[in-house]
């Protein structure tokens, strides 16, 4: 019976990060590790060199683009909120989900849902990002969306709702992050912030598989992370504990001790260990998957001081990169967590999205100052930074990578960058 469970996790496991290896499908990329092993996209671009396209969008997001095949999902807010002197009327506010042509950059199209009556109130928390910031996930079929108290949205490929699904109506503080993550025939949604709960929805119906409750101050998105040799596990990350979870059944499979402190970056792994991110004092912790019960004193490698409070990380070739959201760019043994570096990058604004990597290169997307590209080796190297000076505003969300190009979402342009 196991033999066979782990055949059929195999095969789903292996459609999820196999055939979509060319795609982005969901928030940080197959797999959630925001990482391109074969991909070269330009280093040096700006508003004259390397922009294959660029598209004015409808309204403003903090999410990140979604890809599959040829078609871009991305989401955005409308009627409320866009102004901090004068937000409007809640009840204008409109929630988008976008589809663009791949190749072009054309405006496929726009769905929109009214946002609900709990939204929460407008003020300068919530304008650093607005209210569109979990990234939509795809599996090529149809296209999910969390937009927080005002529910989940699942359209199919030319824009026809097929279900919305509600999580809850609790807000706090900057308001919802976590992004909707697609696994063989279920979505799931961390919704801490609105129920505290994990949910698993049907895919196709949006009916409730299982939900696990008693999640914790954690605005984080959960992994499906491959165990060698074993079934995958669905890790979460919340205060003071981290999670491995039966991502079929929602069983809880074990649990370690954690950061302290709420939760936001996503956790990455590589060759069966996690490495998990968060608190305002920040943390990282890596631990060991495939454990039962308890494994804080089995299974949990080491805890480093070095964290972050928002952003995540990535693996590669030993070692974790990632820009704290104090603009400090950080690299970790991913054996002991010890620092191979730490270096002040060019802006002294807050950081909000997360690093990726393209074959040898890192990406790292500041709000200010464009995006820093860096050598992806255990020495700091910068190899240039990259600034669209026609593009003033904000940019919280992280780039997705396809190919030799890189989709790039600011408050005003969503941008194809490449040669």
């Amino acid at each position: 019976m196991l033999t066979l469970r782990l055949m059929i996790l195999a095969i789903v496991f292996g459609f999820c990060s196999t055939s979509l290896a060319n795609d982005w499908p969901q928030f940080r990329g197959p797999n959630g590790n925001a990482t391109a092993p074969e991909a070269n996209p330009p280093t040096k671009w700006s508003d004259s060199e390397n922009i294959v396209w660029k598209t004015k969008l409808p309204g403003r997001g903090a999410s990140s683009p979604a890809v599959i095949g040829n078609r871009i999902f991305l989401t955005a807010y409308t009627g409320f909120g866009v102004n901090l002197e004068d937000p409007g009327d809640k009840a204008d506010l409109k929630l988008h989900v976008l589809c663009f042509e791949r190749d072009s950059g054309k405006l496929l199209w726009d769905k929109s849902i009214k946002a609900s009556p709990a939204t929460q109130n407008f003020g300068q928390r919530v304008a650093d990002h607005g209210y569109a910031t979990a990234t939509p996930s795809t599996d090529g079929e149809a296209v999910y969306a969390s937009f927080g108290v005002s529910g989940v949205v699942a359209y199919d490929m030319d824009g026809n709702l097929m279900w919305k699904a509600d999580i809850g109506t609790g807000t706090a503080g900057f308001g919802s992050a976590a992004s909707p993550v697609v696994y063989g025939e279920m979505v799931y949604v961390n919704a801490s912030i609105e129920s505290k709960t994990l949910f698993a929805f049907d895919k196709k119906t949006g009916k409730e598989v299982w939900k696990v409750d008693s999640i914790v101050k954690s605005w984080t998105t959960p992994c499906v992370a491959e165990v060698p040799g074993d079934s995958p596990e669905l890790i979460l990350n919340q205060q003071n504990e981290i999670f491995g979870f039966d991502p079929i059944t929602g069983e809880k499979l074990w649990w370690c001790a954690g950061v302290e402190d709420y939760i936001v970056p996503v956790p990455v792994f590589h060759d069966g260990i996690a490495y998990c991110l968060g608190g305002r004092s920040n943390r990282a912790i890596a631990v060991k998957l495939g454990g039962r019960g308890d494994v804080t004193k089995t299974h949990k490698l080491w805890e480093s001081t070095i964290g972050a409070n928002v952003t995540s990380p990535v693996y590669y070739d030993g070692h974790l990169y990632w820009a704290s959201d104090k603009a400090i760019e950080n690299c970790l043994r991913a054996s002991d967590g010890k620092a191979a570096y730490q270096q002040r990058l060019p802006t002294r604004a807050r950081i909000y999205s997360s690093i990726v990597r393209a074959g040898n290169k890192l990406y790292v997307t500041t709000r200010d100052q464009g995006i820093v590209v860096l050598a992806a080796k255990p020495e700091y190297e910068e190899l240039a930074v990259n600034v669209i000076e026609s593009d003033e505003t904000l940019v919280n969300a992280s780039p997705a990578v396809i190919g030799n190009q890189l989709l790039l979402r600011t408050d005003s342009h969503l941008y194809c960058i490449g040669e």
